[in-house]
């Protein structure tokens, strides 16, 4: 298949469950809300070395929060047991901390029912002098705090969803397979519901489970799609005329959110000059039960 004159390979990106929590974050101003968001996603890639892994979904519109004040919808991806510590964690510390920030549950907004509940009992910070109210039709609490009042829900929304649908923008260069990239983050940034967990939402060091060498090593880089190393391994998976790969990783809600913004973002890249080629990462089987074929959602 090709698209765009740019070659897609029939493959699949392998994916498997994760638990996800959305939270909307709002602030006096768009910038303060964002600063928050950034701050409660941090180090939080890939739970290959990370607590879990987490981004900004969206930007918010003061019309559509519930305290009507600009926000950024944030998710937390992770284990069901570790998604509760993550997050109380990441609201407490860097949401709470943060200047005029409120939270409010986003989850049911994309996902509908929600399978779990998560308690998130910041209230206990008030030491007694905290109070219940209702804004926009939600129970909040109301917590003193030094610069006036922190408004906070305490129970998310928690769902089954899906991480790691994936592609591979292959491109001539590392600036054009750059760009490509670039390109698809900022059109999966439209589908509600998803995140691109890594810096800038682009992976450059795409990895496999293990290691040949180090058996220590829980992952190791990926040999197969290094262009460097594409006459001295085996079985190379880079095609000839390509220079730099870069790794799209997507979790989202559902599979049909993540498949919908594999698509968003494959349709994007290959717009780009230079990008000439467009693979995914698989392990087999191996990795979870979600195989997500390229051709098929395209």
């Amino acid at each position: 298949m090709e698209l765009n004159g740019v070659t897609i390979d029939d493959t699949y990106a392998e994916a498997f469950p994760i638990w996800v929590s959305r939270v909307i974050i709002t602030a006096v101003t768009e910038q303060w809300a964002y600063k928050a968001a950034t701050e409660a996603t941090g180090f939080a890639t890939s739970t290959i070395g990370c607590p879990c892994e987490a981004g900004i979904d969206c930007f918010v519109p003061a019309e559509s929060t519930p305290d009507g004040r600009p926000g950024y919808a944030i998710m937390i991806c992770a284990g069901k047991k570790k998604l509760k510590e993550q997050v109380v964690e990441r609201l407490a510390e860097c949401v709470l901390t943060a200047p005029t920030t409120a939270v409010f549950d986003g989850l049911a907004d994309v996902a509908g029912d929600v399978d779990e509940t998560i308690p998130v009992k910041l209230h206990f910070f008030g030491d007694g002098y905290e109070e219940k109210r209702e804004i926009g039709g939600r129970t909040v609490w109301a917590i003193p705090i030094m610069e006036g009042e922190y408004i906070g829900e305490e129970e998310f929304g928690a769902v089954k969803g899906v991480a790691g649908g994936n592609f591979f923008v292959m491109g001539e260069n590392q600036m054009a397979a750059l760009t490509g990239a670039e390109a698809a983050v900022d059109a999966i940034g439209l589908v509600p519901g998803v995140i691109t967990s890594f810096p800038g939402g682009v992976v450059a060091s795409g990895s496999k489970v293990g290691s040949l060498k180090y058996k220590f090593m829980g992952a190791s880089t990926n040999e197969k799609y290094c262009p460097t190393l594409k006459d001295k391994v085996s079985e190379s998976m880079v095609p000839d005329g390509v220079g730099a790969i870069y790794e799209i990783v997507i979790d989202g809600v559902s599979e049909a959110a993540v498949s919908e913004a594999m698509e968003m973002g494959i349709r994007a890249a290959v717009k780009v000059p230079g990008v000439t080629y467009i693979s995914a990462g698989n392990f087999g089987g191996n990795l979870g039960p979600f195989k997500i074929r390229l051709h098929e959602i395209l």
